[in-house]
């Protein structure tokens, strides 16, 4: 097992939810947290806990982003007019690793950030190897010519347990993705539920 598949599983029992809806997910076997004293760890959270765990699931579900990086995120968040948990949410879905995941080109989100990173995806024609990137409106995503018959590409394009949400526009004949529009949350097709107003309470005390 990898690094990063051991950090998925662990991530998915400590909030005791199958936050990806994937069907390997070891909470489908056990529904407790990891470690030894996993089976125990039941008591009800404070308005702390619940905030941070609301953060934490968010945090976890974009590849277990930085802290750094998701307060960054969420800073920039807050200064757009608007809701900010929306916001937040609408800023997450605009990163390249997150639009390659929506697609389908890959299985995980934690797959997207990789394939990026090597440098298999173009976006308008151009080459761009990182996955915080940010894709704009009308943004054209495509998997490098020489990339698009990879395994994991095929067989990700094959999996029937999730959709191309509608604010992306998928071919996947042509492997190609255009960014539609930024999301609100009811948009994004999260298979747990996610609560971005306790992530926005969260910072707001600390």
């Amino acid at each position: 097992m990898t690094k990063r598949t051991s950090a998925k599983h662990k991530i998915d029992r400590r909030m005791g939810e199958n936050i990806w809806g994937r069907p390997k997910s070891p909470l489908n076997k056990r529904e407790y947290g990891p470690g030894q004293h996993g089976q125990r760890r039941k008591n009800k959270l404070s308005d702390f806990g619940t905030q941070l765990r609301a953060k934490q699931k968010l945090k976890g579900y974009y590849g277990d982003v930085t802290e750094k990086q998701f307060r960054k995120v969420f800073a920039e968040a807050e200064r757009v007019r608007g809701d900010t948990g929306e916001n937040l949410v609408g800023l997450l879905e605009r990163r390249l690793d997150a639009v390659i995941y929506r697609a389908k080109f890959v299985a995980t989100i934690f797959a997207a950030r990789q394939f990026v990173n090597h440098g298999h995806v173009l976006v308008n024609g151009k080459r761009v190897n990182i996955a915080s990137y940010r894709v704009s409106e009308g943004d054209v995503v495509e998997i490098r010519q020489r990339s698009k018959q990879l395994a994991i590409v095929l067989e990700a394009v094959a999996l029937a347990e999730r959709d191309v949400p509608d604010y992306i526009e998928v071919d996947h004949s042509k492997m190609t993705a255009k960014f539609v529009r930024q999301p609100t949350l009811g948009d994004v097709p999260y298979p747990v539920q996610m609560e971005p107003n306790l992530v926005v309470e969260y910072y707001a005390k600390n």
